[in-house]
């Protein structure tokens, strides 16, 4: 193999290997409920609240084309519901929006006075990993670990005994890390394949 092909995989295999750690994430405005008229005014502040918004992630408006918009706006406007210095008006749904920098982001609905109604969010994007603020309601265990049945109301009411014997099993890796791990092989095979043809 020649400098210039060995030059070439070992580039391709250290970009397999960022691919992986490049996450960035889609945040759907509402969740189900979408970018509509809210039940209560604080609602897409309280769906807000918990997530961090990072720098890479995409906002997602859900709305079909014609029944609502997305208005860009700085705090005084989003404050008031005024449109005094829109920054800028999405018209057709869905709409998206990818975080290129940090700082507060601004977003209401122009429609009637649905902004007066609380279909308004207010974003701070940071400089750090997005995430929905949700914590996984599961444990990943391995196929060996044995799970007992539900415990009786005489049985749950006694502390639980451990001995020494008694360790926790190791954390089993998730599929999407395998998944992962065999794309990476199979294009680094690829790459690799490709320079003797």
């Amino acid at each position: 193999m020649g400098k210039i092909q060995l030059v070439v995989f070992m580039l391709a295999a250290i970009g397999c290997f960022w691919m992986g750690s490049v996450s960035a994430m889609d945040h759907i405005v509402g969740a189900s409920a979408g970018w509509t008229t809210p039940p209560n005014k604080t609602f897409f502040q309280d769906w807000a609240f918990p997530r961090t918004f990072g720098v890479g992630d995409r906002l997602v408006f859900p709305y079909r084309p014609g029944s609502g918009n997305v208005v860009v706006v700085n705090k005084e406007d989003f404050d008031k519901c005024t449109q005094k210095n829109v920054i800028y008006m999405y018209y057709n749904g869905p709409t998206i929006i990818k975080f290129t920098t940090t700082g507060d982001n601004y977003y209401y609905s122009g429609v009637g006075k649905h902004c007066e109604a609380g279909q308004k969010l207010h974003v701070k994007v940071v400089n750090q990993k997005g995430s929905s603020g949700k914590v996984i309601p599961f444990k990943l265990v391995s196929k060996d670990t044995k799970i007992a049945a539900a415990p009786d109301t005489a049985a749950a009411a006694a502390p639980a005994k451990s001995s020494a014997n008694d360790a926790a099993p190791a954390p089993a890796k998730s599929s999407a890390t395998a998944i992962q791990s065999a794309g990476m092989a199979s294009g680094l095979l690829t790459i690799f394949f490709s320079l003797f043809i």
